[in-house]
């Protein structure tokens, strides 16, 4: 057999296509892109994430603390404002106790001042009599009266009675007089009992008439040796008490 009538072979290499290489190319780039990605993440932002994590719980602690703050802040504040109120109303107690102190001083004073007029070195002694009659105009349209009695001639003697008195004045053009029952609009009226060794100072309330105008009062004590009777212009005014 001759060499031409055998089949012939031939090798060729075969080289990759550009689609293949391309892919290829395009495998590799992806993996390093995730290898790169991979990178950054460990290498940048795991480390920012757990300073930042640090920096969120730093946050949280001084918010908490702020909080805190915040709640002492106004635990405080209400605290302050109770004890503002408490003082202000203990303050205006202590100016209504102040206040009614300085009155009851006054009044001692001037209890004092009267008491020394009576029983002086160079005051005159005299026995059973009405030192002064007041009124002032009282709700409801009553008449308050303060009607002082003084007895200086016999110190150790205690004087006792008791005091009526009628107011003279004007009602309906016309001169009248309110007497003791009239005042107290009832009839039998007992007069107001007194007993004191110095002075005393007798309080009540009266009512005048509709249309009637007070000019004068008359005052008559009872129960001493004789009767004592005294005369006074009608006196809007206050008078100290006595012993």
């Amino acid at each position: 057999m001759s060499r031409s009538s055998f089949p012939r072979y031939q090798i060729v290499e075969q080289r990759p296509s550009r689609r293949g290489r391309w892919l290829a190319l395009t495998g590799l780039a992806w993996a390093g892109t995730l290898a790169g990605v991979w990178f950054w993440a460990t290498h940048t932002a795991a480390p920012r994430l757990g300073q930042v994590r640090q920096e969120l719980a730093q946050v949280q602690s001084r918010l908490r603390q702020q909080q805190g703050e915040l709640q002492r802040l106004s635990q405080r504040e209400s605290t302050l404002g109770v004890s503002d109120r408490i003082s202000r109303t203990a303050n205006q107690e202590l100016q209504a106790s102040l206040a009614e102190r300085d009155e009851e001083i006054a009044g001692l004073r001037a209890d004092v001042a009267f008491y020394e007029r009576l029983v002086g070195a160079t005051a005159p002694r005299r026995g059973l009599s009405v030192h002064l009659a007041e009124f002032n105009r009282a709700p409801g349209g009553a008449w308050q009266y303060q009607i002082t009695l003084t007895q200086t001639l016999n110190r150790g003697a205690i004087s006792e009675g008791q005091m009526r008195f009628a107011v003279e004045g004007v009602r309906g053009g016309q001169l009248a007089t309110i007497g003791w029952d009239e005042l107290h609009q009832q009839a039998g009226v007992a007069g107001q009992a007194y007993s004191f060794r110095y002075f005393q100072q007798l309080d009540g309330s009266v009512m005048l008439p509709g249309g009637f105008t007070p000019q004068r009062v008359k005052v008559l004590l009872s129960g001493g040796d004789s009767p004592v009777e005294q005369a006074f212009d009608w006196k809007l005014a206050t008078s100290a008490g006595g012993k």
